[in-house]
């Protein structure tokens, strides 16, 4: 299998792949083309049908997993198909592994690490709050290691909400090593819990898409939510302490304009927001320059970085 991370501009395709997103759609010059998203684990890429009557193109949906007969063509810097035939595929044509995009790093050691530091947590109610979610609810554990943090920007493979949670975490505890007056029970509680109400907002793959919950109330109100009903169970939790976590879930996003429902007003907000900012902008700029490996010299205009990137050149 040729996957899409190894595509070349020239290339002619004739393998299988998931189709994630399907659409009919006019030019400018009133002509009906298709455009569609098709995965592997390696990533996505688009691809256009500019021939409506293309066969096979009425045969396949959204989800399907079909054969496609096509060139690999570069649009504005970035490539893309032309396809020209395409066949829905039957179950047993196609292995699903090699359509789900997975993390590099071995879950299931992530996971250990992330109970270990939650072991660690002092303070018994937060450690019983942790505890509700991490090590009591195996459904929870199991849709918390599955989930991806984004559905496109950062980290969105299977295993990328834990792969994040656990670098925000260890972010958030550097930093208490480094300024003392954090309260470090309070933010890696915070750190922890700041993105669980992504196992709502983001269906599980092959889909990885938000939800009609997702689209409603939005991971950020979710989350606080969910910590809210957790603690609420949990006899004696002290409610300034339960408001003091929930505010870190709601302002992680810090400011209004990037979707936080509330600006930070505590240090361990401010902290939970810098950590959470830093591993998000990380990981995307990593995964631009793995996407962009074949190339060298500036990889264009960033609208998340605000700038036109490059990879860094100098020898070590």
């Amino acid at each position: 299998m040729k996957y899409i991370k190894e595509f070349r501009e020239g290339d002619r395709i004739t393998d299988i792949y998931m189709c994630k997103h399907k659409q009919a759609l006019v030019t400018k010059n009133g002509k009906p083309y298709e455009t569609m998203i098709l995965q592997d684990k390696t990533g996505t890429i688009d691809a256009k049908v500019w021939e409506p009557n293309s066969p096979g193109i009425e045969d396949c949906d959204a989800m399907d997993y079909i054969e496609v007969f096509a060139e690999v063509t570069n649009f504005q810097g970035t490539l893309q198909l032309s396809v020209k035939r395409i066949r829905k595929v039957r179950e047993g044509e196609y292995d699903p592994a090699n359509y789900l995009p997975m993390s590099s790093k071995d879950i299931g050691e992530m996971y250990r690490e992330l109970l270990d530091i939650i072991s660690s947590v002092e303070n018994k109610y937060l450690r019983a709050l942790l505890e509700s979610f991490f090590v009591k609810d195996a459904a929870f554990a199991e849709s918390f290691k599955k989930s991806s943090a984004a559905k496109m920007v950062h980290h969105g493979f299977v295993g990328g909400l834990l792969e994040h949670t656990l670098s925000v975490t260890k972010l958030c505890d550097y930093y208490c090593k480094n300024y003392p007056i954090l309260k470090r029970d309070l933010l890696l509680t915070a750190a922890i819990c700041h993105d669980i109400g992504k196992t709502r907002e983001i269906s599980n793959f092959p889909e990885n898409d938000y939800t009609d919950e997702g689209q409603l109330l939005g991971h950020i109100v979710m989350g606080a939510q969910m910590v809210g009903d957790r603690a609420g169970a949990i006899e004696g939790f002290p409610k300034t302490l339960l408001s003091e976590v929930q505010h870190c879930i709601l302002a992680h996003h810090g400011k209004y304009e990037y979707g936080s429902p509330k600006i930070p007003a505590l240090i361990e907000a401010v902290a939970l927001n810098y950590a959470d900012d830093t591993d998000a902008k990380m990981e995307t700029f990593k995964e631009i320059l793995e996407n962009n490996a074949d190339k060298s010299g500036w990889l264009g205009f960033n609208r998340l970085f605000e700038s036109n990137l490059r990879a860094t050149i100098c020898e070590e």
